[in-house]
């Protein structure tokens, strides 16, 4: 089938805002979405969305919107793409991430792996959250933290998406890790991506709308729960959360933006929380907090 691609350039820093923004917005939807560096010296980075032919207006207007929330002014750019293997092109635009000892990449960069690294692969194609901007990016630094000073026994990773950090997890720490998201799409993705890292024994892989889902139950209270889903969602489960985690436990929580932190924050000292740190990275927050 006919697709097109609609594609916008920027710099480093808003284009991974943008792609980070995106990335939620469209993942219900299935279109393959991409940010590639086209220019290291002038700082030039590109993002890509493909769509069919018949939603291609629809999907523009959306992305416009979303730019605006922003607030970035771009020119969105057309690209018609006869049969185009989209999962390949994604594949070969992204590029592996380091954060802190973790490394993540796909299939076409396992060549760089280096001696100690932890290493993870995910299969970027269909991936909810690959590394590739601050919110999984600052998670993976945080969990390397949180971990090595707690030394947690049972952990959640909550709206798993790829199972970037359920794996990171399990890597890590060695541990029992369960890993939920509403989206069964996105677990059979988590579900593939553990068993490609060879952690299937480790992480437990769950369709599970909201915490009434029995296997929470069965698996809690958690030592830590990492949470990358959207501060909306974040500030509604606050109550839930508390309920989840063992007392003196943690949590790590992103998908936030800069302005979004106060509410955040706010929301977990009402529920019992202590706000232990947050970091910053390319205008989103990661946050730590324990119970």
């Amino acid at each position: 089938m006919t697709q097109t691609r609609l594609h916008f350039t920027t710099r480093k820093a808003e284009a991974e805002r943008a792609y980070a923004a995106l990335e939620p917005a469209f993942e219900d939807d299935g279109l393959p979405l991409a940010i590639v560096e086209i220019d290291e010296e002038r700082d030039i980075h590109e993002v890509s969305l493909y769509a069919d032919a018949g939603e291609v207006n629809s999907v523009e207007g959306r992305i416009k919107t979303i730019l605006a929330d922003l607030s970035l002014s771009v020119p969105i750019e057309r690209e018609v793409l006869p049969d185009v293997d989209w999962v390949t092109r994604s594949l070969e635009g992204l590029k592996p991430v380091r954060a802190g000892r973790f490394f993540v990449h796909g299939a076409h960069d396992r060549d760089q792996r280096q001696d100690g690294d932890i290493a993870i692969e995910i299969e970027a194609g269909l991936a909810f959250g690959t590394g590739h901007h601050g919110t999984t990016a600052g998670c993976l630094e945080m969990l390397e933290n949180v971990v090595t000073a707690e030394q947690p026994k049972n952990a959640l990773d909550l709206g798993t998406g790829s199972a970037v950090l359920a794996i990171a997890l399990a890597r890590i720490a060695d541990i029992p890790v369960l890993a939920t998201d509403i989206d069964p799409v996105a677990v059979e993705v988590a579900a593939a991506n553990v068993a490609l890292n060879g952690v299937s024994k480790r992480v437990e892989t769950v369709t599970a709308t909201g915490f009434d889902h029995p296997v929470f139950a069965r698996r809690r209270p958690f030592d830590l729960i990492v949470a990358n889903i959207l501060a909306g969602p974040l500030i509604e489960i606050a109550p839930d959360m508390a309920a989840h985690v063992k007392e003196g436990g943690s949590l790590i929580l992103s998908g936030i933006l800069d302005r979004q932190e106060p509410a955040v924050v706010a929301a977990y000292l009402a529920a019992g929380f202590r706000h232990v740190r947050t970091t910053h990275l390319d205008g989103w927050v990661t946050i730590h907090l324990k119970r």
